[in-house]
């Protein structure tokens, strides 16, 4: 009999990447292991809608209040937090007592499941894998020390992030380890690419930018810079902005503020972004912080090359500096303008030997790689 790993990470936002890692990571787990089975958590209905797939288990706690909790605001996530923990609490102490899963993988609201192992004792290990860049204020900062005995293994994304956590000095050493997230599998590419049909609105052969429409992914220093390269005639790609967010309404005043209607266009959310990727000539990333970033990953795996931000954590790890593509100052708005003037001056065989190295440094982040450092962790006799 397969021994169980459960995966733990409420979200509100159905556009963040950790969602994604969360739902490749079990697949993988079912698809290749022959010693573990795996099963995501559905607290509460945030599961609910999503495509079905063969390969995922859910473990439902039949709280849904998904579509009703505040969101979009530092203010209406804590609420949501507040009662989501009220929720899922004594939910979450239920089931590891009756189902006894060997591993939990979690994610987001963590502080649930650290504070639960500190009160009581289960047998389930806890594998924390530290999404995004987390601030660490006094509070989690202590509640992630004090975790530290319950807590088997800390995943980190990037060598980055994991130099940046041993800095910290919060979890023993030897628990932190790097462990990709498991982005993409060239079937699903594939089929992404030929299902669905194209938006009307989006001509191919243009600058494609994909991510939630947040402070953090920084659009809006993409937006000022190329004001005068279009209105000087200089940039002749039109600008494609897919996803959702509470940024929409200011980035849509600031297209029409610079009077840039007709070249940059937000497309929302779409669910076939792999066939938008692969009608695009250029990929840009003008994140503040990302780890490094399921979009790069996505943008490099469709053959395009990429201009991004030289932010914490990652983007590095698959650009190489000036090799792989080409970093800008992060939150430089001249800088990025000139980059984008570099790379409207490189010759085709310049912009391969770019897509070259960067493809073969987005190999780790397959679900097969992901699978196989998983199972050498926690199962290292294999």
């Amino acid at each position: 009999m397969k021994e169980n790993i459960f995966y733990w990470g409420p979200f509100l936002d159905k556009d963040i990447g950790t969602k994604k890692a969360i739902f490749n990571s079990a697949i993988s787990i079912n698809k290749y292991s022959k010693k573990f089975s795996s099963s995501i958590i559905n607290a509460i209905g945030e599961w609910d809608g999503e495509e079905k797939n063969n390969l995922v288990k859910y473990i439902d706690f039949d709280i849904k209040i998904f579509e009703k909790l505040p969101k979009f605001s530092f203010i209406k996530s804590r609420v949501s937090f507040v009662i989501i923990f009220f929720k899922c609490f004594w939910k979450l102490k239920k089931t590891l007592d009756k189902k006894k899963p060997e591993y939990l993988v979690i994610h987001l609201m963590t502080s649930i499941p650290f504070i639960l192992f500190l009160i009581f004792s289960f047998k389930t290990k806890i594998l924390f894998r530290v999404s995004g860049r987390p601030k660490l204020n006094l509070l989690r900062r202590f509640l992630w020390k004090v975790s530290n005995k319950s807590i088997s293994m800390v995943f980190c994304n990037t060598e980055e992030q994991k130099k940046e956590l041993i800095t910290k000095n919060i979890f023993t050493k030897n628990k932190v380890k790097v462990l990709y997230d498991p982005v993409y599998s060239i079937k699903e590419v594939l089929k992404q690419k030929i299902s669905g049909s194209i938006d009307g609105d989006f001509k191919k052969d243009n600058i494609i930018m994909v991510g939630r429409l947040t402070k953090q992914k920084n659009f809006e220093i993409f937006i000022k810079a190329v004001e005068q390269l279009y209105k000087k005639n200089l940039l002749k790609f039109n600008t494609y902005i897919f996803g959702s967010g509470e940024d929409k309404e200011k980035l849509e005043k600031l297209i029409k503020k610079l009077q840039l209607e007709k070249n940059i266009f937000l497309m929302g959310s779409k669910k076939n972004i792999h066939k938008y990727y692969s009608q695009s000539k250029l990929f840009i990333l003008t994140s503040l912080w990302e780890d490094p970033g399921f979009v790069l990953v996505e943008a490099v795996l469709n053959n395009l090359p990429i201009i991004s931000s030289n932010c914490k954590n990652g983007p590095e790890e698959i650009i190489k500096g000036t090799n792989g593509g080409i970093l800008f100052e992060n939150n430089n708005i001249e800088d990025l303008r000139n980059k984008i003037i570099e790379f409207l001056s490189l010759n085709e065989n310049e912009i391969n030997k770019k897509k070259i190295i960067s493809k073969k440094n987005i190999k780790r982040y397959s679900l097969f790689r992901h699978f196989k450092l998983l199972e050498s962790y926690i199962n290292p006799s294999l």
